[in-house]
């Protein structure tokens, strides 16, 4: 983590990204807060649907300006129209617009945020120096992600306490501009991206969605976590009726009550760590989707708010944790060529699964009140759990034990930091190779399209016919190998094709391409 904020650009890049992800969460509490405020419980949902369903819409395309245009620009954009925009609703608030202009102004922001995540992640891989450092990067991005998911909502909570909404959007539109004010010192950094041909968008992107219907396991999982999805609108909306209703805690307990989730979210990453090299992962995934709802039920008959505290905190400890294990069995299941296109399918289904969630649950409440809804909503989810519970056992049946193979990837720096569903999906693609004493693993002056792992054995190294006392092998493309490396034993190696590689060390599939120009020109230069 060092190394990263040593490098002034990607210090930055995490800068700016600190300011986006503490923003939204921030406005997202004053958001919900002010709906409340100007219908109950229906406007909550609704705000809950504008934000959300359109945003479903539009990630599939916004996310391809990332790949197309200059990122730091489009970053740019999408900050300062974010930042606009809540300007915009402060301006409303204060004038006493009609609450549809902030709606409005809310869904705005919504589609505009799903331009920017995206390509910040393509961006990385031009700013780092190299691999290991990228790698690092990726880390950092998701550690400041689950801090602003706890710091966001507190600080939406406190200045609500103190203040009004308009004074959280204004703050709000100050952290995009703070973001926009970092990525301004990247523009020398940021890069054309490669232009080459594109098939139709529509047939790119249905190919994830073909996937899932063709895999009935896909369908498990993908279907799971919609229901999580549903569920987790729903607790958008019912968070802050139980603080202002049943609780009585009034505007900056809803954003306390988010601030516990988010407080849930850093445990549960922790206790993610567990699992990797577990060959068994389905049974936890169940268990953590139960738990990503379930914990409410304990509400309903006696409400208080430590028990809410408690509740929220331990739904965010799921979350996290059926994140990592459904993550890795799609991983698992899915085929590697669409591989993030299925996850392109997951995240927009997630959306318009969270925004159905909204508006279903002020319906909810009106017909059984709020204690009865915190009950069906937490039963839903274990319920459906115990009723998936076989189908999910043979998810697992035709899983392999890769301990071993993790054990290795992890004793290697490039890969060390990265997440375990990431190490899963690697472990998965290892291909064993065997080299007999003598033999020529790789040749000086051929290219390269492989990254070996030595699991045994030992191997000399030679550039220009010179022994060297390091052993060393670089990954190229189009560039000759500038060591030959041979058996000195019999070796039994694990080769990972280079897309997989780049994919894995980025940390985002999408930016495989923009990563083989940085990873190509410094192995390729030094070998490593």
């Amino acid at each position: 983590m060092r190394e990263v904020y040593r490098n002034r650009a990607l210090r930055r890049l995490q800068l700016a990204w600190a300011g986006s992800i503490i923003g939204t969460w921030a406005y997202s509490v004053a958001i919900v807060v002010y709906a409340y405020h100007q219908g109950g419980a229906s406007a909550v949902g609704l705000v809950g649907l504008i934000r959300f369903l359109p945003a479903a819409f539009a990630a599939p395309f916004t996310s391809v300006l990332g790949d197309r245009l200059r990122r730091v620009p489009v970053m740019l954009c999408a900050d300062l129209l974010r930042a606009l925009a809540l300007g915009a609703m402060a301006a409303c608030v204060l004038g006493g617009a009609p609450a549809g202009a902030v709606y409005a102004l809310a869904a705005a922001v919504g589609i505009i945020s799903t331009a920017f995540q995206p390509a910040q992640a393509a961006l990385l891989p031009a700013l780092a120096r190299t691999p290991e450092e990228l790698t690092a990067a990726n880390v950092s991005s998701s550690t400041l992600e689950s801090l602003g998911f706890c710091v966001g909502p507190a600080l939406g909570g406190v200045l609500l306490a103190v203040s009004s909404t308009w004074v959280v959007f204004v703050v709000t539109a100050l952290t995009f501009l703070w973001s926009a004010l970092m990525l301004s010192g990247l523009l020398r950094y940021d890069e054309a991206p490669l232009t080459h041909e594109h098939r139709s968008l529509l047939h790119e992107a249905g190919a994830g969605f073909r996937a899932i219907a063709a895999d009935h396991r896909l369908k498990l999982v993908i279907g799971l976590f919609s229901a999580q999805s549903l569920v987790n609108g729903a607790l958008n909306v019912l968070i802050a009726v139980t603080a202002l209703q049943l609780l009585h805690i009034g505007s900056p307990g809803v954003g306390y009550l988010n601030a516990a989730v988010g407080v849930g979210g850093l445990l549960g990453a922790v206790l993610s760590l567990m699992l990797v090299g577990r060959r068994r992962l389905a049974g936890t995934f169940g268990l953590a989707i139960a738990g990503a709802g379930g914990p409410i039920l304990f509400i309903a008959p006696n409400p208080s708010t430590e028990i809410a505290l408690v509740a929220f905190a331990l739904i965010g400890v799921a979350n996290i944790v059926e994140d990592v294990a459904g993550f890795t069995l799609l991983q698992r299941t899915a085929p590697a060529e669409v591989l993030a296109r299925v996850f392109g399918v997951l995240h927009s289904l997630f959306l318009a699964m969270t925004g159905l969630g909204a508006i279903l649950a002020p319906r909810l409440i009106d017909l059984i009140g709020v204690r009865w809804s915190l009950v069906c909503v937490g039963a839903f989810l274990p319920i459906l759990t115990l009723a998936t519970r076989l189908p999910l056992v043979r998810l697992d049946d035709s899983a392999v034990d890769r301990a071993a193979e993790l054990d290795l990837l992890r004793e290697i720096p490039i890969f060390a930091p990265l997440s375990p569903p990431v190490l899963e999906g690697l472990a998965a693609r290892l291909v064993p190779v065997h080299a007999a004493a003598g033999e020529a693993i790789v040749r000086e002056g051929e290219t390269g399209d492989r990254f070996y792992v030595i699991s045994s054995g030992e191997v000399d190294v030679s550039i220009g016919g010179e022994q060297k006392a390091r052993q060393e092998i670089a990954l190229l493309r189009d560039v000759p190998r500038t060591a030959t490396v041979t058996a000195r034993t019999d070796t039994e190696l694990l080769a990972l094709e280079r897309e997989d590689f780049l994919a894995a060390v980025t940390g985002h599939a999408a930016s495989a391409e923009a990563a083989n120009m940085v990873i190509g020109a410094r192995l390729g230069i030094s070998p490593v």
